[in-house]
């Protein structure tokens, strides 16, 4: 079995920590059993770019049951856990390319191993594997049944793809399903991203201005959490509706460039580019600490922060660079601008993964049977699929919900009963 991982001897760690999250993920649990007994997947090599952690490792084992063999590469130079990795490989057999840390040539040949492993389904986390089969390896893309895109950064990518008629295989946007954004990302992200920072910094939260850019799930989530934890939030966003919705929740709304003046803490949550730019550098205080939680490290212009400055320290603290300006105003960077709770932190908790993973485990199962049938394009997750995964969610802890009665169900049909 080929695999490239930092080290082997780190399964036993890697091990616990896998079946520490399984416990917390019962149903992709549930649906694994069912795998095992059903094969859905059965012979089909299937290649997932996602983050390597222990709930990515469950998702794994889960396609393995049903029959697959996966081949894992991580979707983030900094986000692997190592020893999940070498769990994988040692107690799973399932191959693993990824080394927490690799360089960017090392980042590209890991994710060019997953597509020699000839998948026929892929998992993609920021649209990485997806996007090397339409450039360097589109000769490749023809044997893709479909693939599933877990982010709101590779969703943007891929319908931009598929507007300009570039989409060269179905894609199921996995991260549109409310069974993710709803919880991964609100409360996921929310609470992961507060969880990075403090790991980080040891930054109080409390009395502090916080700036969240972006008011998407992420943003909502982050900014929830911080509010929680007595900071005082400010938010910038570029959407007018969600620029209000900001507002009514009890947010301060602001541009940027009247934000940088009062912030303390800058996370940005946009899956956009430079976001934060050489003028908010500008207009920071002093001792500022700027994050980012989007997908890729580009939502930071860190090629202008570093032109500002005179002098750059790193690791003053584990996952966090010292950047001193020109004027010897200081702007502290976490985690090389890379994605804050999995760099500095282990990403979001297991029971909010475990629905992530189970949309994305059912929607293997559902590409499989509708194998040549899918348009070429961006397709929503069926919402049979979201209320299955929602049932079993709720099974799992023990919460029972009400059924419509007959009646119901009629007066909901029908519209001639009025006033």
């Amino acid at each position: 079995m080929k695999y490239d991982i930092a080290d082997l001897s780190l399964a036993s760690e890697g091990k616990r920590r896998i079946l520490w999250a399984d416990n917390d993920m019962p149903a992709l649990a549930a649906i694994r059993r069912r795998f095992a007994k059903s094969k859905p997947l059965k012979g089909k090599n299937v290649s997932a770019c996602l983050h390597i952690t222990a709930e990515t490792a469950n998702l794994a084992r889960t396609l393995k049951a049903g029959g697959a063999n996966p081949v894992l590469c991580a979707s983030n130079p900094l986000s692997t856990q190592d020893d999940v990795s070498a769990s994988l490989v040692k107690d799973f057999k399932i191959p693993v390319f990824a080394i927490c840390g690799e360089n960017r040539a090392t980042y590209y040949k890991h994710i060019h191993a997953a597509i020699d492993h000839k998948p026929v389904i892929t998992f993609d986390d920021g649209a990485d594997l997806v996007n090397e089969l339409h450039t360097r390896r589109k000769k490749e893309a023809h044997r893709i049944i479909a693939s599933m895109e877990e982010t709101t950064t590779g969703v943007i990518r891929l319908r931009a793809m598929a507007n300009k008629g570039k989409l060269k295989f179905p894609v199921i946007a996995v991260n549109d399903a409310a069974t993710k954004y709803l919880f991964d990302n609100r409360y996921g992200t929310g609470q992961s991203t507060v969880d990075g920072i403090i790991r980080a910094t040891d930054f109080l939260m409390a009395g502090k201005k916080v700036v969240a850019a972006g008011y998407g799930w992420c943003g909502r989530g982050f900014a929830m959490r911080a509010r929680g934890m007595g900071a005082i939030d400010v938010v910038t966003e570029v959407d007018a509706v969600k620029a209000l919705e900001a507002a009514m929740d009890g947010f301060e709304v602001m541009p940027m460039a009247r934000a940088a003046k009062v912030g303390e803490l800058f996370v940005t949550l946009t899956g956009d580019k430079n976001v934060i730019r050489a003028e908010h550098f500008r207009a920071m205080k002093d001792r500022a600490v700027v994050a980012n939680s989007g997908h890729f490290n580009v939502e930071i212009d860190i090629p202008a922060l570093k032109k500002l400055s005179k002098k750059v320290n790193r690791n003053v603290r584990n996952h966090v660079d010292e950047y001193i300006l020109k004027n010897n105003k200081r702007i502290y960077l976490l985690a090389e601008g890379r994605l804050i709770n999995l760099a500095a932190a282990e990403g979001h908790p297991a029971s909010v993964m475990d629905m992530s993973f189970a949309t994305q485990a059912l929607e293997a199962e559902y590409v499989m049977k509708k194998q040549g049938k899918l348009a070429v394009v961006v397709h929503d997750v069926p919402i049979e699929i979201e209320r299955r995964v929602s049932r079993l969610k709720l099974k799992s802890m023990s919460i029972g919900i009400d059924k419509l009665t007959a009646e119901q169900v009629e007066y909901l049909a029908s519209s001639g009963e009025g006033t």
